[in-house]
C-alpha cells in the first residue's frame, strides 16, 4: 500500500470514528459535499493560518478528495489575507501552507489554488502611519482593518461574484467565538439552508461549517486527522501552545470582531494595551523578536490619551486646528476639546529609522524578513515631501535609508524633491526668529508660487495663496485663544489683508 493509499484510508478510518458537536464528522464531510456539488457556484475558503481556518480548509480538501473526479466540477479559491505586518513566524506558516496546496492539489486532481491578498501599496499600514502620519490603530479609531484586510478581501470576492455571478465564501467563523459573531451568524442565515447571505457583499454567501465546535473540539480535529495536503499540524500546535494565543480571524465585513488579546494578527497591533501572542512567542525562545515587541509597544504608547499632545500636531491634515464640542459642565457650557492630527514629522521620521534598524538586525541574525517594503518608502517619501502640515522639502527619506543600509542602493523616483534646501530652510527659519511669521507659511507661499509658474494663465493663484494663509499659523494657543473668544469677521478680515500684505511685501 502506497503513503497516499494509507493516508486515505487513515483519514477515512478518523472520520467514520469521530464524533463533533454531537454529530459524527462522517455526517459533516457528506454535507461539505453535497453543498458542493448542488450548484455551479465557485467557493472562496478563507485562510487565517490559524486553527479554525486550518480546519476548515482541511476538511473541504478532504471532501473534495473523497469525491468521484468526475463530481469535482468547480474551482475552490483559497485566499490568504497579508496586511504585510503579520507576526512573522505565523507569515512563514501561511507562505508554506499555500505553497503547499498549489503543489499538491494538481496532483490529487482536486480544482483547489491558493492566494494571498495584500492591501494597496498606497494603503499600508506603514504608508498610513508613517507617511501620513495616521495614529496608531485604538479601539476608537481602527483605521487598519478596512484598509488592511476587509478591503484586498473583499476585491477578491467581488472578482470572483463578476465572473461567475455568485460566490460561497466559507468560512472557520465558531458561535462560541463571541455572542456577538452568534448573533450576525444567525441574523444572515437564510431560513431552511446551510448558508447565510454575505453582511456586505451581494451575490456572495457564507458557508460556516464548525460554527457549533468548541475550541477543545477543534484541536482534537487538528491533532487527530492527517493534513490532507501534506505535512504536519505540529508546528501550529506548538505555535499557539507557546504564545497563549488564538488566531485572528479572516476578516471580511465590519461585524468580525478585532483580534483581542491573546490572539495571533499584525504584530504592531495597537488596539490591544498587551500583546499577549508575541509576548509568549518571546518567553519561549523567540528571543529576536523582542525588538518588535518593544517597537510595538512604542507606538502604542503613543497612543494613550495623555501622551496625545505630545506625538501629535496640533494641526489636523487640512491644516486647521479642530475641537470637538463634549458633555454639558457644571455651569451649563458646552465643554469643548482639541483633536490632535497627524504625527509629528520627527517621531515619523525617528520611528522609520529605528524600523530599518530593527529589519537589518534581524536580517543579520540570519532571519530573512521585509518589515517595510521598498515600494512602500518610495510612497512614504512623497507623503513626506507633499505633507500638508510638515513638508520635508529637504528630503529626507532616502538619507535616512543610506544611515541604515550604506551602500544598499535604491533607485529613488525622480524629480519629485522639494525645492528647499538645508540653507533655505536656515534663512526661514531666521525669518521667523526676527519677522514672527512662520517658515513653513513662508515655504507653503513660494511652493504655491513656484506650482503656478511658467503657466500662460495663473487663474486660481490667489485662492491658493488665501488657502494656505487661512490655515492656523499661530500655534495651539493662539488657535485656542480664536476658539475660546470669536471676534467679529470684520476683525478676522483685516487681520487676514494685514497678513497677506506683509507676506507679499516679504516675497
Amino acid at each position: 500500500m502506497s503513503e497516499e493509499q494509507f493516508l486515505y484510508s487513515s483519514h477515512q478510518e478518523f472520520l467514520e470514528a469521530t464524533v463533533i458537536a454531537d454529530r459524527p464528522l462522517v455526517d459533516l464531510i457528506r454535507e461539505v459535499q453535497h453543498i458542493y456539488r448542488a450548484d455551479t457556484r465557485p467557493w472562496v475558503v478563507g485562510f487565517s493560518g490559524g486553527k479554525d481556518s486550518t480546519v476548515i480548509l482541511s476538511l473541504v480538501y478532504a471532501a473534495l478528495k473523497l469525491l468521484p473526479e468526475k463530481e469535482r466540477h468547480k474551482h475552490v479559491y483559497v485566499v490568504s489575507s497579508d496586511t504585510r505586518v503579520e507576526t512573522p513566524v505565523v507569515v512563514d506558516m501561511i507562505r508554506s501552507a499555500l505553497e503547499s496546496i498549489n503543489h499538491q492539489a494538481p496532483k490529487d486532481k482536486i480544482p483547489m489554488t491558493a492566494h494571498a491578498v495584500m492591501p494597496d501599496a498606497d494603503e499600508t499600514f506603514w504608508v498610513n502611519l508613517l507617511g501620513k502620519g495616521y495614529p496608531a490603530p485604538t479601539k476608537a479609531f481602527r483605521w487598519c482593518t478596512e484598509r488592511m484586510k476587509i478591503d484586498p478581501v473583499s476585491e477578491f470576492i467581488k472578482d470572483k461574484v463578476a465572473k461567475f455571478g455568485e460566490v460561497v465564501v466559507v468560512l472557520g467563523s465558531r458561535r462560541q467565538e463571541s455572542s456577538t459573531r452568534a448573533q450576525v451568524i444567525a441574523r444572515h442565515r437564510i431560513d431552511g439552508s446551510a448558508l447565510g447571505r454575505h453582511s456586505s457583499l451581494p451575490n456572495a454567501y457564507t458557508y460556516m461549517p464548525i460554527e457549533y465546535w468548541s475550541s477543545e473540539e477543534v484541536w482534537e480535529y487538528l491533532m487527530s486527522a492527517p493534513r490532507p495536503w501534506g505535512g504536519s499540524n505540529r508546528v501550529l500546535f506548538d505555535l499557539y501552545k507557546g504564545s497563549n494565543a488564538g488566531e485572528c480571524p479572516l476578516v471580511i465585513d465590519t461585524n468580525t470582531p478585532s483580534c483581542g488579546s491573546s490572539r495571533f494578527g499584525c504584530w504592531t497591533c495597537t488596539v490591544v494595551t498587551q500583546d499577549k501572542a508575541i509576548e509568549g512567542l518571546v518567553s519561549t525562545g523567540e528571543e529576536w523578536m523582542r525588538p518588535l515587541l518593544d517597537f510595538r509597544n512604542s507606538l502604542h504608547f503613543s497612543s494613550l490619551p495623555e501622551n496625545k499632545t505630545e506625538y501629535r500636531n496640533y494641526k489636523r491634515r487640512t491644516g486647521k486646528v479642530t475641537f470637538a464640542r463634549g458633555a454639558i459642565d457644571s455651569d451649563d457650557n458646552v465643554a469643548t476639546k482639541h483633536v490632535p492630527g497627524p504625527y509629528w514629522m520627527s517621531y515619523r521620521k525617528s520611528w522609520l529609522k529605528e524600523l530599518l534598524q530593527i529589519e537589518r538586525n534581524i536580517r543579520a541574525s540570519g532571519h530573512d524578513i521585509d518589515l517595510i517594503g521598498r515600494d512602500e518608502l518610495q510612497i512614504i517619501r512623497q507623503q513626506w515631501l507633499k505633507d500638508p502640515n510638515e513638508p520635508d522639502w529637504l528630503d529626507s527619506l532616502p538619507k535616512i535609508y543610506s544611515e541604515v543600509y550604506p551602500g544598499d542602493h535604491i533607485d529613488w523616483i525622480k524629480n519629485d524633491a522639494g525645492a528647499f534646501t538645508e540653507p533655505d530652510a536656515a534663512i526661514l527659519a531666521d525669518l521667523e526668529r526676527t519677522k514672527g511669521v512662520p517658515a513653513a507659511l513662508v515655504m507653503k507661499l513660494i511652493d504655491s508660487e513656484l506650482s503656478f509658474s511658467g503657466l500662460s494663465r495663473r487663474k486660481g493663484i490667489l485662492d491658493d495663496l488665501q488657502r494656505v494663509l487661512e490655515q492656523d499659523w499661530g500655534g495651539l494657543e493662539a488657535a485656542l485663544e480664536r476658539h475660546s473668544a470669536p471676534r467679529d469677521q470684520d476683525v478676522y478680515r483685516k487681520e487676514f489683508e494685514a497678513l497677506k500684505r506683509e507676506i507679499e511685501g516679504l516675497l
